[in-house]
């Protein structure tokens, strides 16, 4: 642990420790924009109480427990970060651009340089950390392009009650984190784990239409929900939909049948608690009226199952699933949403 708190740059940046002549420019830079997501009252920030935060500060390095640094860009206070230790290996990151000095970039900057200070071994003046995280608003979106522009992915949402946030309306923190084993943010491959982290993931379900020789079609009776559907489910991840169709018939049904291609692609919108999905309907060509005999129903999902007209899923099915149903089985158009 360096007895005294280093001073770093990455040439554009520069990370130096508290001084007492900060205490006014830095109070001056303060605005309604940080106390909206830090929680404070604007008229709580005074010199008195920023000065005696900066002894704090001071206090809480020395005891290896947390440093905070001044942000400087061509010599002038730009902003602040900080870090604090969290259990052996660990620690949390925060940071704040004062008044006049945002979107240029100094934050994510800052930042980087922190975490690589943070994950230095010690004998080269650093932390020899192994982790390191945000905790951000949702709502947050300058602090979230902050995070990820340093090289942090989002890891996930931590779900909070009102009030135990740094503001009262506060319901998550999104969690963003780098390890000191991630690679460099020059690497490719750290590139695109970054991308991967943040961008959109839609659920993904797939379905098989399979008839009987009239043309009736299967429909299983759900023990979740008192709608019939198609048999089918949710595609785990990393696998194929056509694959996981045949998984997801064979485990509730018993039935060994063999995807021959996409009917229909459906676009389910936000419904009833879950979020939206894109269904998949493939086609399982005809069976036997008999082969209901062969249905090993997993009882944990299926009450029961039934080869139906298109009037009997009118009746039985949810009204945009009998949608989907219909599209599927008159082949009019490849892409519906909701069935439409």
């Amino acid at each position: 642990m360096p007895e005294q708190q280093p001073t770093l740059t990455d040439g554009v940046v520069t990370l130096r420790p508290w001084r007492d002549e900060d205490v006014a420019e830095a109070v001056a830079g303060h605005d309604d924009e940080m106390a909206l997501w830090f929680g404070w009252d604007p008229a709580d920030v005074t010199e008195r109480t920023h000065q005696d935060a900066v002894s704090r500060w001071r206090e809480r390095f020395r005891a290896g427990e947390q440093a905070s640094f001044v942000v400087e860009h061509d010599g002038a206070l730009v902003g602040s970060v900080e870090v604090t230790r969290q259990g052996g290996g660990g620690a949390s990151l925060s940071w704040a651009l004062y008044r006049g000095h945002r979107g240029r970039g100094f934050a994510a900057r800052a930042v980087r340089v922190l975490v690589d200070w943070v994950f230095a071994d010690p004998d080269q003046g650093g932390w020899g950390l192994q982790r390191v995280e945000a905790r951000i608003d949702p709502r947050n979106d300058a602090s979230r392009r902050v995070a990820t522009r340093a090289g942090l992915r989002l890891e996930g949402a931590q779900r909070i009650t009102p009030g135990m946030g740094d503001r009262s309306d506060a319901t998550s923190y999104l969690v963003f984190a780098r390890l000191v084993t991630d690679p460099p943010l020059s690497d490719p491959e750290s590139f695109r784990a970054l991308l991967n982290s943040f961008l959109p993931r839609k659920r993904a379900i797939a379905q098989m239409l399979v008839r009987d020789l009239e043309g009736r079609v299967l429909l299983c009776q759900l023990t979740y929900k008192r709608d019939w559907d198609l048999p089918g489910g949710v595609v785990e991840v990393g696998e194929s939909p056509q694959v996981a169709v045949r998984r997801e018939v064979e485990e509730e049904l018993g039935l060994s049948v063999e995807p021959r291609g996409l009917l229909l692609t459906d676009w389910l919108p936000a419904w009833g608690g879950w979020d939206d999905a894109v269904c998949l309907v493939f086609d399982g060509g005809t069976l036997p009226h008999t082969a209901l005999a062969d249905v090993v129903m997993q009882e944990r999902e299926i009450r029961d199952v039934r080869f139906c007209t298109l009037e009997e899923v009118d009746e039985l099915a949810a009204d945009f699933t009998a949608r989907r149903v219909r599209a599927a089985v008159t082949g009019e158009g490849t892409y519906t949403e909701s069935g439409r």
